[in-house]
């Protein structure tokens, strides 16, 4: 059985999210009303996962994420709103050691839980199997139980990394090559740790395809900005490919390559019923090797449930081209590179750490 905690100041939400649950026979469930309650439960229940509300009165969710991940780290999926300022707490809550999190119901409750109830129960029982890194905040949690004053579960501060003086504008040649990087779970952390550790004269543009609502990818994208040396934006227009910038798919739609006389570029597409992702990693590879050589392309697949990807990178490296994934020690959920490894698509296999550097010899 899957133990289940549900911390939401609202009763309607806890009695929805509680009926969801119901219906999955091996699910066990207790409730929270708050913060201070959940610290309870969370001591008395034992949860194997958490939905945690974002806002709640007294002891916030990410106050409550705090002491949750410094007392017994569990994995949590918050249960964000779908606005800018939810995206910007997510995202903390996920420095924080969040493992993913789901859209807040709008509108018509009750109708909209019946459309995301599959998705939800999808998401917590990922999370529930999903691997929390034994260094998590282990100073921090180190420092609670001695007693220590310093302050614990401050993000780290966004500091944009020095970056060379602009020169005139650089313009992507299809033979310079591209960079395709697909995440889901757990996916902004590891971008951060990929992008943060590479150089901003890396020679080739970076396309993300991360697995996120269209609110999200413009947060995310500024956040990234000021974390690493390169240049990162959400690719909701067509842009021109150019070396040392990073652009991230807009979510709830799909993001492809494709050719114009000035040379390649980045476009948002209406998302295709024929994926169940978005944006689709399997989408945006194919479009790329309709358009570049092979040779000229690494993918790279990170922490992610389902397959999203696996079968197209299979394909480049067939063609000639390298992939990377993401070895499990370090993976949140190795479904997606999982999967590339089991196809045999995968070039290399490396932890978090090292994708970077594997990045780095592949990419003249």
């Amino acid at each position: 059985m899957i133990r289940l905690l549900i911390v939401d100041d609202s009763a309607l939400m806890r009695k929805l999210l509680g009926g969801v649950f119901a219906q999955q026979p091996d699910f066990e469930i207790a409730f929270a009303r708050n913060g201070d309650e959940a610290l309870i439960e969370h001591a008395r229940f034992r949860p194997d996962v958490i939905t945690l509300d974002v806002n709640m009165p007294g002891l916030d969710g990410l106050a409550c994420l705090d002491r949750i991940m410094l007392d017994r780290p569990t994995p949590v999926v918050m249960v964000s709103s779908l606005t800018a300022d939810g995206a910007e707490v997510t995202f903390d809550a996920m420095e924080r050691g969040a493992i993913d999190f789901v859209a807040k119901p709008g509108g018509a409750v009750s109708l909209e839980m019946d459309r995301l109830g599959p998705l939800i129960v999808q998401k917590v029982r990922a999370a529930a199997g999903a691997r929390l890194r034994p260094t998590l905040r282990l100073a921090e949690r180190i420092r609670a139980r001695s007693g220590a004053a310093a302050p614990v579960g401050t993000p780290r501060p966004l500091a944009r990394a020095p970056r060379p003086a602009p020169s005139s504008e650089r313009t992507a040649n299809p033979s310079e090559g591209v960079v395709l990087v697909g995440t889901s779970t757990g996916g902004p952390p590891a971008l951060d740790a990929l992008l943060s550790r590479l150089p901003a004269d890396f020679p080739w543009p970076v396309v993300i395809a991360q697995h996120m609502p269209g609110s999200f990818t413009g947060p995310l994208a500024r956040r990234l900005d000021g974390l690493c040396a390169l240049r990162v934006q959400e690719a909701a227009r067509p842009m021109p490919l150019a070396p040392g910038h990073v652009y991230v798919g807009k979510g709830d739609a799909d993001v492809m390559l494709a050719r114009r006389p000035s040379g390649l570029v980045v476009q948002p597409v209406p998302a295709h019923a024929d994926y169940l992702w978005h944006p689709s990693v399997d989408r945006l590879v194919a479009s790329a090797l309709d358009l570049v050589e092979p040779q000229r392309l690494v993918g790279v697949l990170m922490t992610g449930m389902g397959r999203d990807g696996a079968a197209t990178m299979t394909e480049m490296r067939a063609k000639g081209g390298r992939t990377i994934a993401e070895s499990e020690e370090t993976a949140v959920v190795w479904g997606m590179p999982g999967e590339l490894v089991r196809a045999n698509g995968a070039t290399v296999v490396v932890p978090l750490d090292g994708i970077a550097d594997a990045l780095l010899d592949m990419v003249p």
